[in-house]
């Protein structure tokens, strides 16, 4: 899609209105469109709920569930696995909990405990094996599902030395990415040989990397770069010097900084999210949402992302999170 040419707008369809508190995190459920599934949505906030929000045949959104009463605080965090049969939610009471959605009903079929205090991500690896949980505590969990909906902590990392804000997986290998309080990325692989887990690289101030808090990243559909936004008011863009595709075992080489996006939000950057279509949108403390696709300007040598458009007070407060379907924008 050629989206540099002609004129965009960025319209509210519908508000979803439910929670009684901020809500922190959306996913869209990746079978959405599958053998006749209608689009779904989750939702988390911090009035302790997860809601599920399905697309009727009239095309409007409705709450079709409310998943309570078992986090006992804020949930940060939600995920689907990459069936779309499971739900993670992570939730600041220092429990992930499962929820499988059994007869029409969704069901709590396991609660994962270990981290020290509040839990601020979850995300399943591509092929639904593993997930992954980063938190207030400094580490990043790594657990493996197991027969009968059971998991089992097969690797607890530390290495960053401040909150842990967000985990991403990359879209088809077992690579972890996380972003900190700490102002770094970090990338994490298993060892071949051991099976342990480590950092094989670190993307901080010295890598041309961020100079505050990082709060989120996000994957192009090839995994061969990554966007990170954050309180320093920038978007980076990296690039792998591997294509991942061309990579082999569990490692899609190291990674560069390709390029800066700033100058679009006066305020903390919260959110980012790359749709398949190329499309980086962010959110952020400004309650904008800003919407940026590669320039193919080939006199430029290096590359860059262009403004595609804005939507100012898209919300009445900050963009926490910016979640995009599937199947594009």
């Amino acid at each position: 899609m050629d989206f540099l040419e002609g004129n965009l707008e960025l319209r509210e369809r519908q508000r979803l209105e439910g929670h009684t508190d901020r809500v922190w995190s959306l996913a869209w459920n990746p079978a959405t469109g599958v053998c006749g599934i209608p689009a779904m949505l989750a939702s988390c906030s911090g009035d302790k709920t997860v809601r599920i929000w399905q697309q009727g045949p009239s095309g409007s959104w409705d709450c079709s569930a409310v998943l309570e009463d078992n986090h006992t605080r804020t949930v940060r965090s939600c995920a689907w696995s990459p069936s779309g049969k499971l739900l993670a939610t992570a939730s600041f009471d220092a429990t992930t909990a499962i929820w499988e959605c059994v007869g029409g009903d969704f069901e709590c079929v396991a609660t994962l405990e270990g981290h020290e205090n509040e839990v601020k991500s979850v995300s399943w690896d591509a092929s639904g094996s593993l997930l992954a949980t980063c938190g207030r505590d400094k580490t990043v969990w790594i657990w493996e599902m197991q027969p009968g909906n059971e998991f089992e902590c097969v690797s607890v990392l530390q290495g960053h030395t401040q909150d842990v804000k967000m985990v991403q997986w990359h879209p088809f290998m077992e690579v972890l990415v996380s972003v900190s309080y700490d102002n770094s990325v970090k990338i994490w692989a298993e060892d071949g040989d051991s099976d342990d887990w480590h950092c094989v690289q670190t993307l901080n101030e010295a890598s041309s990397g961020h100079t505050s808090t990082v709060w989120a990243v996000s994957f192009n559909s090839n995994g061969d770069r990554m966007a990170t936004c954050s309180d320093d008011l920038t978007l980076k863009i990296w690039d792998t010097s591997a294509k991942a595709s061309e990579t082999s075992g569990s490692s899609c080489g190291s990674w560069r900084h390709l390029c800066t996006i700033s100058g679009y939000h006066d305020r903390t950057i919260f959110s980012v999210n790359w749709s398949r279509d190329g499309v980086i949108a962010s959110g952020a403390a400004d309650d904008a949402i800003r919407l940026f696709f590669e320039s193919k300007d080939n006199s430029v040598d290096v590359p860059s992302y262009k403004l595609l458009l804005k939507k100012e007070k898209a919300h009445d407060m900050d963009v926490k999170l910016s979640a995009m379907e599937s199947k594009g924008t």
